[in-house]
């Protein structure tokens, strides 16, 4: 069915047709939105879940957490400060095999307090064993949800996963969203070490040094495992639903002599500027990067190499672009836009282009090279 919706509202509305066991919620602008809508179905009627509205986001995850142990679907959303509110949690999930699914709308962590997009929030939790997908449309937002709950619930993954989506630029911006009808898409969940008082177990309890590297190759095993389960997911959702996505989606990079990389909106953004640029005889490609975790394998070889983070780390650099340095081993243009909904456009994509300096970092706004 197609429909006008805004990024958060095809997050509620992908949910509700996962039909988790519990949701449970704590609201955080820009994030509120998903979970009021959800409210609204489960009080109406529309959502058969459990819905546990909590004190805090930390109590969010220990309830999925909770509910999950018990072989239960479940689902979260937050933002920003209540991510990282999450973060014992969140080690806690993964290190626990639950396939929880949280929507996580990107944004800025303050001091000073601000509320629009920035990927530092979620990608400080990249080594918490969570899967991460980032998305740039309202379609996408609600496609990648669906396949994350099968994803996440795959007997060969078994590990939680962040559907990261744009604080504003996507969370509320409206654009067409066509629904489908899931049948047998999502299939029902099955738990294998799920708590069972027929079959009383410990859980959870003191590892020593002679078993605790051993759960935490188990966690690395099956984020290698996720990749093949992430392909076969996305190609039976193509097949049934005529959407077809990718570890990276990729606009014009064959033949290309530089290619831009960034996550969520602005990677979309970047294909814009691939037109223009392409228009004054400049070969440049776009490679929008969807699965940060497991992370893709990139064929940059030849290439001039430019990345776009919204987000950084402190006296290293750009994460994404020191990601692809440490998994390609290449020399790139490292350009730190749009923190804190800094306005990037099209304009100043291909202006990255025309004078990328490989080797170096800019942070735009400050023109300050390093």
């Amino acid at each position: 069915m197609k429909k006008i919706a805004t990024g958060n509202k095809a997050v509620a509305e992908a949910v509700k047709q996962a039909n988790p066991g519990v949701v449970a919620a704590y609201p955080i602008t820009p994030q509120t939105e998903i979970v009021e809508q959800i409210a609204e179905f489960v009080s109406g009627g529309l959502m058969p879940s459990r819905y546990i509205a909590v004190e805090s986001e930390h109590s969010a995850m220990a309830a999925c957490i909770g509910a999950s142990i018990t072989g239960v679907r479940t689902f979260t959303a937050t933002s920003s400060h209540g991510l990282l509110y999450m973060h014992e949690m969140t080690n806690w999930a993964a290190g626990a095999r639950l396939p929880i699914v949280m929507a996580n709308v990107n944004r800025s962590l303050g001091p000073g307090w601000n509320i629009w997009a920035e990927h530092t929030d979620a990608l400080q939790e990249r080594d918490t064993g969570w899967l991460q997908v980032y998305v740039s449309t309202v379609q996408e937002a609600y496609d990648a949800i669906l396949m994350a709950f099968r994803i996440a619930e795959n007997n060969n993954v078994l590990l939680p996963v962040m559907v990261n989506l744009d604080g504003f630029l996507l969370s509320h911006i409206m654009q067409p969203v066509d629904t489908v009808e899931l049948g047998d898409f999502i299939p029902a969940i099955h738990l294998p070490h799920a708590i069972d008082p027929k079959h009383p177990a410990g859980y959870g309890t003191l590892t020593g040094p002679d078993q605790q590297f051993k759960f935490r190759w188990d966690i690395e095993r099956s984020m290698r495992d996720s990749v093949k389960v992430i392909e076969e997911t996305e190609k039976d959702f193509a097949k049934r639903f005529n959407r077809k996505y990718g570890f990276t989606e990729d606009y014009l990079c064959e033949d290309a002599d530089v290619i831009v990389i960034a996550l969520g909106t602005l990677g979309k953004e970047a294909e814009v500027a691939v037109d223009i640029l392409r228009k004054e005889g400049i070969k440049a490609g776009s490679m929008r990067i969807r699965w940060l975790r497991p992370f893709p394998k990139l064929n940059l070889k030849g290439k001039d190499v430019v990345v776009i983070d919204r987000d950084y780390s402190f006296g290293f650099g750009g994460i994404v672009a020191s990601e692809i340095k440490a998994k390609t081993g290449i020399s790139l243009y490292s350009v730190i836009a749009g923190i804190g909904g800094q306005e990037v456009t099209y304009d100043d994509i291909a202006g990255f282009v025309r004078t990328r300096r490989i080797g170096e970092e800019l942070w735009f706004g400050v023109n300050a090279h390093v």
